[in-house]
């Protein structure tokens, strides 16, 4: 492998290559780069001066355990940043692979943005992968209706799919599934309606005007289990929002799941089905150490979190502890209302 400009290798790009918790590659795996201004897939990949056109070119040829650095593309028009517009999928036989943007701050024109690419109906990325690491990627799902990110599995058949998956620090907008007001058909990040897919982690991203952030569509096959969704700032304006967390998956819910230190901005208000929160129904877990905007400029203004709650359906399975929420005035104490 070849880094002619780069003489510190990937660490050029602030990512240290052991002892900090970042993927190095394994044994009989690959390093890819992906630059989709200078870089075309007749190239060798090999490195940043031989960089393919495309991110699936990538993908395919990294094989399991490998690393898939993406470049920007050079900046559209109109403040959009310029895209790669795939669908993108992770096969099952590349377990432990890595996509990581080569990114300038967890904004819109400062990641690598994925946008839709021929079948608007189609996720613009599908893991069907265990272990699998994306970082440090935009996702942009204006145009499409197949959702962002799927997390993609069919226990029944044996196949385990995207178990172990971790999302860190990218960027989703616009997404939306098949019913343009129903968190529940779909959304940035996504579970099929078979469930599976257990270890989550979802952590450090910014969702933005998404009808859903983070949703499971159903667990036909089994209940997913310890999912972990940590530090990230949850989709607004609420006109645009139908649910943040939509962890309901037809009444099952998640097993283990642990919702914390998260930043929800809004009420949602799209007018849609669900316009509230979260719909935890079926969930066993906590919620902990979130600040809901709930600010809606009207004395005594709470939001309740219970079975029945406006803001949020909460089972008793899921414990609430050291949330914070501000009434409708300056001079109120923050309350958020529990039963």
């Amino acid at each position: 492998m070849s880094f002619t400009n780069y003489p510190n290798g990937v660490t050029s790009f602030g990512i240290p290559m052991v002892g900090s918790g970042h993927p190095i590659p394994q044994m009989n795996s690959a390093v890819k780069f992906v630059d989709g201004t200078n870089g075309a897939d007749g190239n060798s990949g090999n490195s940043p001066e031989q960089a393919y056109g495309t991110v699936q070119k990538a993908v395919t040829n990294a094989k399991a355990g490998g690393i898939v650095y993406v470049f920007p593309k050079d900046m559209g028009v109109g403040g959009d940043p310029g895209s790669y517009a795939e669908n993108i999928t992770i096969p099952a036989t590349h377990d432990r692979m890595s996509i990581i943007g080569v990114s300038h701050g967890r904004t819109q024109c400062g990641l690598p943005q994925l946008k839709v690419g021929a079948t608007t109906t189609s996720p613009i990325l599908t893991i069907n992968a265990q272990g699998v690491l994306i970082a440090n990627m935009g996702i942009n799902g204006i145009g499409g209706t197949g959702g962002g990110l799927l997390l993609n599995s069919d226990g029944a058949t044996g196949t385990i799919g995207a178990s172990g998956a971790a999302i860190l620090n990218c960027h989703f907008k616009n997404c939306v599934g098949s019913t343009a007001n129903n968190a529940a058909t779909g959304g940035a990040i996504m579970w099929t309606a078979n469930g599976d897919c257990w270890q989550v982690l979802i952590k450090g991203n910014r969702f933005y005007k998404n009808v859903g952030d983070v949703v499971l569509k159903g667990t036909s096959n089994s209940v997913p289990q310890d999912v972990i969704i940590e530090d990230n700032i949850m989709s607004g304006p609420a006109a645009n929002v139908d649910c943040n967390l939509f962890l309901k998956g037809g009444g099952s819910g998640m097993n283990g799941v642990v919702i914390k230190g998260n930043t929800f901005q809004q009420l949602p208000a799209l007018g849609g089905t669900n316009d509230r929160y979260m719909d935890l129904t079926g969930c066993v877990g906590v919620l902990s150490g979130n600040t809901f905007g709930c600010h809606t400029g009207s004395t005594g203004a709470t939001i309740t979190f219970k079975a029945a709650g406006t803001g949020a359906l909460v089972p008793t399975t899921v414990h609430v502890c050291g949330n914070y929420g501000q009434s409708g005035t300056a001079s109120e104490t923050a309350e958020i209302s529990i039963a």
